[in-house]
């Protein structure tokens, strides 16, 4: 990858981004005005929101880290995958396993462009251009097809990011498409906001629906049945913080009893799943 340059749209400042006003709540400062405009919506409107972002970011490191300690399974395609953060996929994957491999796909400019200057030294790594829900055009990109073997069962995830496929953009097809296409003991994480019935979820959805016109919280049962022909994994799709928490951290008693979790905490929901 060294040396690699990526081609496309400049960055637009003057709109907020999904990755980079993520960014802007994760602490980072890849963003704009306008980004933090949106954010601050958030932060002054809808205070505790911010716990989404962590929790999330928190189960995925966890999944990568069971993935790559508990099977053989040694390359990853991350679909969405925002801008880079601390303990980004390739960090926790090649921490344990180092000949991991991992395609991060996005079609943020931004994204492109930060993700190919962290990565410009790791040729296990490679991050494409692509839109998610073209999964064919992922999959068969020269960049995917250099560095997955598709023999070979794979890691698919999709943190954060099927919430933002509407309805008749068939999330669940995105999916079926990558069950089909990878081999028997590949792995599907997905995490995904949730329908909370509350005035929070609902002011939290409209305000990604306003912004950028796109947003669609789903229920357990639809959130389960983006899954259907997979195996769902203990203990099943549930708010990310309880997905196989560590529980030597200081949110958690001696006696491994669960905390009690925040209106937000429950919003987003993680799940683990194998192709049998």
């Amino acid at each position: 990858m060294a040396g690699m340059t990526v081609e496309g749209p400049s960055i637009d400042c003057t709109r907020p981004s999904i990755a980079r006003v993520y960014d802007y709540l994760l602490g980072g400062k890849d963003n704009y005005a306008v980004d933090r405009e949106v954010g601050d919506v958030f932060l002054r409107d809808l205070p505790g929101s911010v716990a989404i972002a962590f929790a999330n970011r928190a189960a995925l490191t966890r999944a990568i880290k069971e993935i790559v300690t508990t099977t053989a399974i040694r390359q990853f395609i991350d679909l969405g995958s925002g801008l880079p953060t601390a303990d980004n996929v390739h960090q926790v994957a090649q921490r344990h396993a180092p000949e991991s491999r991992i395609v991060y796909v996005d079609n943020d400019p931004q994204v492109l462009v930060h993700g190919c200057a962290l990565l410009e030294q790791n040729d296990r790594t490679r991050v494409v251009r692509a839109d998610v829900r073209d999964p064919e055009d992922v999959r068969t990109h020269p960049d995917t097809r250099e560095l997955i073997d598709f023999d070979r069962p794979v890691a698919v995830v999709l943190s954060a990011v099927l919430h933002h496929v509407n309805d008749e953009e068939d999330p669940a097809g995105i999916v079926r498409y990558w069950r089909d296409h990878v081999p028997s003991g590949s792995h599907f994480f997905v995490s995904h906001f949730r329908s909370g019935h509350n005035p929070e979820t609902a002011e939290a959805e409209r305000v990604l629906q306003r912004t950028f016109g796109r947003g669609r919280w789903r229920t357990d049962e639809e959130i389960t049945s983006l899954l259907d022909g997979l195996e769902i994994l203990d203990p099943g799709i549930v708010p990310a913080p309880l997905w196989r928490p560590d529980t030597t951290g200081n949110r958690w008693s001696a006696d491994g009893a669960q905390p009690e979790l925040s209106v937000w905490q429950h919003l987003i929901v993680a799940g683990l799943a194998r192709k049998a």
